[in-house]
């Protein structure tokens, strides 16, 4: 049936929120497939050398802080002896991850508090780690979710640009995305679901060039077409594993299909 003239073209009915979270929880389960061996990318022994790793991963590569942190634990393998370091010291050891004079402040702050307030432990609580030196919610998750197998949400920004690309919120704020994602997957899924998203957004859907033609859940995700959507093209942006590259451990657990990364100063196998 022909259109009538001067009438608009019908548009398509709006998502409603249970097909949203249908989808949500549909490219979920997608990706825990495509990386069943998702995990994070900071190499990390105990709480505390992660709860150091990520104040480090502020403003730089997981990679950077990876090929860092051997020399760091090395010489301050504590809290303790961490909040003994002379600051020059504690400088030099983390200047490759930038920002070397704040974040030593962070590392002797924190290291001081643990001390101090939790008999030299790192806290299995949000309330007490949000408390110490250069630790928000971010870095907090990060550490009850690995460390202590606590579920919870990291947005970073691999997170909160893919949760937006997917159209499971419209927010920019981190913790209201924290909000409105923990709101869509039951609490089982929440430290998983993020990892799956930031590989996926590390290997797959970059930020300006996202491999959408090489992309197993283009089916599932209203932003297709945004990136290259050219199979062969596509597939040359992949990275890490994806792309036949090492990834970002240099000790990486055993289910890791890639190639561990380099230590520093080491050139890429």
């Amino acid at each position: 049936m022909k259109q009538a003239p001067g009438r608009a073209a019908k548009q398509p009915k709006p998502e409603s929120r249970l097909a949203m979270i249908r989808r949500a929880r549909r490219i979920n389960r997608e990706l825990a497939e495509v990386y069943p061996y998702a995990h994070p990318e900071l190499d990390f022994r105990n709480p505390f050398e992660l709860l150091v790793a990520t104040v480090l991963s502020a403003q730089t590569t997981d990679l950077r802080v990876n090929q860092t942190t051997p020399a760091l634990f090395a010489a301050y393998p504590t809290p303790e002896a961490m909040a003994a370091a002379a600051p020059e010291d504690l400088e030099e050891l983390i200047r490759p991850t930038g920002f070397f004079r704040a974040k030593s402040r962070s590392l002797l702050g924190l290291s001081q508090a643990l001390c101090e307030k939790f008999g030299g432990e790192v806290p299995g609580r949000i309330e007490d780690l949000v408390t110490l030196p250069g630790v928000g919610r971010k870095t907090a998750n990060v550490v009850l979710g690995n460390a202590f197998g606590v579920p919870g949400i990291t947005v970073d920004t691999h997170f909160g640009r893919l949760v937006r690309r997917f159209k499971w919120t419209e927010q920019e704020d981190p913790e209201k995305v924290e909000e409105e994602i923990c709101a869509i997957f039951p609490k089982s899924e929440w430290t998983m679901l993020s990892h799956r998203v930031v590989f996926h957004g590390r290997r797959i859907c970059h930020a300006r060039k996202p491999a959408c033609g090489a992309c197993p859940i283009a089916p599932l995700c209203p932003s297709y077409g945004e990136g290259e959507t050219d199979p062969e093209k596509a597939r040359k942006l992949l990275k890490y594993e994806k792309g036949g590259q090492p990834g970002q451990r240099l000790s990486p657990p055993a289910d890791y299909p890639g190639l561990p990364a380099p230590p520093l100063g080491a050139p890429a196998p």
